[in-house]
């Protein structure tokens, strides 16, 4: 846990200053039809925080929680990210990632092997998600950046 919440931090300190140069009418265009904007992509990015940091919370009550799935695609449409202001965006996105660190950082050692059932997926440690969570945002974050 220690590798990932020093992985974690080090993109909370890195990352912004690389998403706040990003004009707000380059992060509003579409790559393609269908595709998602980069407005679109962070606001799929703080749906997946809001998401986890339910779980997570969560997680520390029982050994084995059960949670719906996350219809990305229509939580990204009803929120209307292209919308949004871009710098709003990255704000809200990197506070609420740090919040997630912060709780991280103090989880109960115990709670980490707890597991967590998405949409009726076969289950997996609070450890697994996590660090899942950290490989999603990564993955996310390079499609931004480019």
């Amino acid at each position: 846990m220690n590798k990932l919440l020093t992985e974690f931090s080090a993109i909370l300190q890195s990352t912004p200053k690389r998403l706040v140069d990003i004009a707000d009418a380059d992060a509003e265009q579409k790559p393609g039809p269908g595709r998602w904007s980069k407005k679109e992509i962070l606001g799929h990015l703080i749906d997946s925080v809001s998401n986890n940091h339910q779980r997570l919370v969560r997680a520390q009550f029982a050994a084995r929680t059960e949670f719906p799935a996350y219809e990305q695609k229509a939580w990204v449409a009803t929120q209307a990210y292209g919308a949004e202001s871009w710098p709003d965006l990255v704000n809200l996105w990197l506070l609420y990632n740090r919040h997630l660190l912060h709780l991280l950082r103090h989880f109960p050692e115990k709670a980490l092997q707890h597991e967590v059932s998405i949409g009726g997926k076969t289950p997996a440690t609070v450890a697994f998600m996590a660090e899942d969570y950290l490989r999603h945002m990564n993955h996310h974050l390079s499609q931004i950046l480019g």
